[in-house]
C-alpha cells in the first residue's frame, strides 16, 4: 500500500485546502467548516493522505496556533476599549458566556451523569462563540444600528472571557481527576487557579514589557514579523515548560501589550502575522479534522445533542439577563443571543489542550467537539441572520440579494 511521506502530506493539505477554500466561497459556508471537513476526508479515517508524523506533530503546530489566537484576543482587553463600549456589551458577554458554562456543566453532572471534572470542561468549551461568522453576517448583509454593534463587542469580547473560564476549570479538573478530594481541597482548587492564572500574568505581562522596549530597534515590516511571532513562541514555549497555560500566558501578553504601548497602531503589532494567519489557521483545522476517531464518535450522540441544545439555552438565557441587568432595548434583550450560536477556533483549541491533557476522556470530548463545530457553523450563520432581521437591522433589499 503507498505510503504518504512528511513533504507529500503537506503538499496534499495545503493544495486541497486552497481547493476548498474556493469550493467553500462558492456555496457560502464557513471557511472552518470546510476545512474540518476537509481534515477528516484526506484523514487516516477515510483516504488516508495524513502521514502519521505529521498527526503526531499535530500539538505542537496546535500550540503555535494557538498562541497566534489567544494573543489577538488579547488586544480586547484594552482599557480604552471597555470605557468605549460601556456596561451593555461587558454585562451581556460576561452572563453569557458564564450561562453556557453553568447550565451545560449542570446538565452533563446531573442528567447525563458524567464526572464533574468531564462536565466542567464540556461547560467551558459551550462558553466560546466563533466571532468571524457573526462578522460576516453582519457585513453580508449590512446591518447598522445599536443592535449590531452590542453584538460585534460582545462577539469580540465572548473568547477571552472563555479562556479565563477555561483556566479555572482546567486547574479544577486536574485536581478532582487526580482524586485530590481531601481536607484542604478547596484551598489546593483555589491555588492552582491563582498559580495558573498568576503565573499567566507574569509570563505574559513581562514579555510584553520586553518586547515594547525592545521594538524601538525594528526598522522593517519583515522584522516586525518575525519579532512578534518570536515573542510569541517564547510565551508558549515557557508556559510549556512551566506547565502553565499557554492560552492565557498568549493573552496576557497581547492584553498588556495593548495597554502599555500608545502606539500600537504605528507599530503594528497585531497585524504582524496576517500574511502567514491563514496558512497556519488552515493547517490547524485541517488537522483538527484528521485527528477525529470515528471510532469513537458511536458515544457522543446523546453527549453531542445535549451540548448542542443546552449551549444554546445558556447562551441565550445568560445574554438575556446580562441584557436586562444593562437595562438594554427590548430587541436586544430578546435576540443577541441568537448571533452568539457559532463555534469554531477557541473552541477546537481547547478541545485539543483538553484531548492532550485527559488521554482517558478527551477524545470523546475533542470528538464531540469537532462533530457539533460543524453543525453550528453550518446553522450559526442562518440564525444570526434571522436575529438580526428580528431586532430590525437587515435592510429586504441586503435580504433580497442573497
Amino acid at each position: 500500500m503507498f505510503k504518504v511521506n512528511p513533504i507529500l502530506s503537506m503538499s496534499i493539505i495545503f493544495l486541497t485546502g486552497w481547493v476548498m477554500s474556493k469550493l467553500i466561497k462558492k456555496v457560502r459556508l464557513p471557511t472552518v467548516t470546510g476545512n474540518l471537513l476537509l481534515g477528516i476526508i484526506i484523514g487516516q479515517e477515510i483516504f488516508d493522505l495524513i502521514s502519521q508524523e505529521i498527526l503526531d506533530s499535530s500539538s505542537f503546530i496546535s500550540n503555535i496556533v494557538l498562541g497566534m489566537i489567544a494573543f489577538t484576543i488579547g488586544q480586547n482587553f484594552s482599557l480604552q476599549k471597555f470605557r468605549e463600549i460601556g456596561k451593555t456589551v461587558l454585562l451581556i458577554s460576561i452572563f453569557e458566556a458564564l450561562g453556557a458554562w453553568i447550565l451545560v456543566t449542570t446538565i452533563f453532572f446531573t442528567l447525563l451523569k458524567q464526572p464533574f471534572h468531564v462536565a466542567i470542561l464540556f461547560g467551558s468549551i459551550a462558553s466560546a462563540t466563533a466571532p468571524a461568522a457573526t462578522v460576516m453576517v453582519i457585513k453580508e448583509y449590512k446591518a447598522r444600528g445599536f443592535f449590531s454593534n452590542i453584538l460585534l463587542g460582545v462577539v469580540a469580547l465572548d473568547d477571552a472571557w472563555c479562556l479565563i473560564i477555561f483556566a479555572v476549570s482546567h486547574a479544577l479538573s486536574r485536581s478532582i481527576g487526580a482524586h485530590i478530594v481531601e481536607n484542604g481541597f478547596v484551598f489546593t482548587v483555589i491555588l492552582k487557579v491563582i498559580l495558573e492564572i498568576g503565573g499567566a500574568a507574569v509570563l505574559g505581562c513581562g514579555c510584553a514589557f520586553i518586547l515594547d522596549f525592545l521594538s524601538r530597534y525594528i526598522r522593517t515590516r519583515s522584522e516586525l514579523q518575525i519579532y512578534t511571532l518570536g515573542f510569541i513562541l517564547l510565551v508558549v514555549g515557557v508556559a510549556i515548560h512551566l506547565h502553565i497555560s499557554v492560552l492565557l500566558s498568549a493573552m496576557f501578553l497581547g492584553a498588556c501589550l495593548i495597554n502599555i504601548e500608545k502606539h500600537f497602531e504605528e507599530k503594528g503589532f497585531f497585524d504582524a502575522l496576517k500574511n502567514i494567519e491563514p496558512m497556519l489557521y488552515m493547517l490547524f483545522f485541517i488537522l483538527a479534522g484528521a485527528n477525529l476517531s470515528f471510532s469513537s464518535l458511536k458515544a457522543i450522540g446523546l453527549l453531542g445533542i445535549a451540548y448542542l441544545i443546552f449551549r444554546v439555552i445558556g447562551k441565550m438565557g445568560g445574554s438575556y439577563l446580562g441584557a436586562t441587568l444593562a437595562r438594554a432595548p427590548s430587541n436586544v434583550r430578546k435576540y443577541i443571543g441568537l448571533g452568539l450560536i457559532p463555534q469554531a477556533g477557541v473552541a477546537l483549541g481547547v478541545a485539543l489542550v483538553v484531548k492532550t491533557d485527559f488521554p482517558e476522556v478527551g477524545q470523546i470530548i475533542f470528538n464531540t467537539i469537532i462533530a457539533t463545530t460543524i453543525i453550528y457553523e453550518l446553522v450559526g450563520p442562518v440564525i444570526a441572520k434571522i436575529g438580526l432581521q428580528k431586532a430590525g437591522e437587515i435592510r429586504e433589499s441586503a435580504d433580497d440579494d442573497y
